[in-house]
C-alpha cells in the first residue's frame, strides 16, 4: 500500500461560487465593524469617515467634506465595500482551487492572510496615486483589520466550501 506523493496531494477543483461569495460578504461585516470600533472608540474620527472615502471614489473628494451622516453616501459605500468583498472572496475561491490549497484550514488562514496583505497594499499603497485620501488609513490597525479580513474570508470558505459538490465537477 505505497502511496505516491502525487496521491497525496488534494487534488484540484472548481471554486464553489456561493460559498465564496458569502465568505467574501461576512468577511466584509467583519472588516466594517473592526473599522468602526477603531474609527470610534480609539481614534475618535467618528463613524463615516470610512464611508466618505469610499463615496468619494465615485463621487469625488468634496465628499470628504460632509461631516454629517448622509444616507446616499453610506449606501454608496455599502454597496462598493460589499461588492469588493464579494470579488475578493471570489478571487480567493480561485486561488485556493488554482493553487491547490484547502486540504488543512491552517494552510488557509495563511494563504487568506496574505491575500489580506496583497489587498492592504494595493488599496492603501498602490491606489492612492488615484484616490490620495486613502493614505491617511495607512497603519498597523488597517493592516490587521485586512489581515483579518482575509483569514476570515478563507475560515469562512473553508467552512462552507461543499467539497463534495467541488469533487463532483472536477
Amino acid at each position: 500500500m505505497a502511496q505516491t506523493l502525487e496521491s497525496l496531494e488534494p487534488a484540484p477543483h472548481a471554486p464553489d461560487w456561493p460559498a465564496a461569495a458569502v465568505a467574501g460578504l461576512a468577511a466584509g461585516a467583519i472588516l466594517m465593524v473592526l473599522d468602526l470600533f477603531w474609527s470610534t472608540a480609539v481614534m475618535g474620527t467618528g463613524p463615516w469617515i470610512t464611508s466618505r472615502r469610499i463615496a468619494a471614489i465615485f463621487l469625488g473628494p468634496e465628499t470628504l467634506k460632509v461631516a454629517d451622516f448622509s444616507v446616499g453616501i453610506v449606501a454608496l459605500a455599502l454597496v462598493v465595500h460589499y461588492s469588493l468583498g464579494v470579488f475578493s472572496g471570489v478571487a480567493l475561491a480561485a486561488i485556493f482551487s488554482r493553487l491547490r490549497y484547502g486540504a488543512t484550514v491552517s494552510m488557509d488562514l495563511l494563504v487568506g492572510a496574505i491575500f489580506g496583505f496583497v489587498i492592504y497594499i494595493v488599496n492603501f499603497h498602490v491606489l492612492t496615486r488615484v484616490f490620495p485620501w486613502f493614505a491617511e488609513s495607512r497603519g498597523m490597525a488597517t493592516l490587521l483589520a485586512h489581515l483579518v479580513f482575509g483569514m476570515s474570508a478563507a475560515f469562512l470558505y473553508w467552512r462552507l466550501e461543499r467539497r463534495e459538490l467541488a469533487a463532483a465537477s472536477a
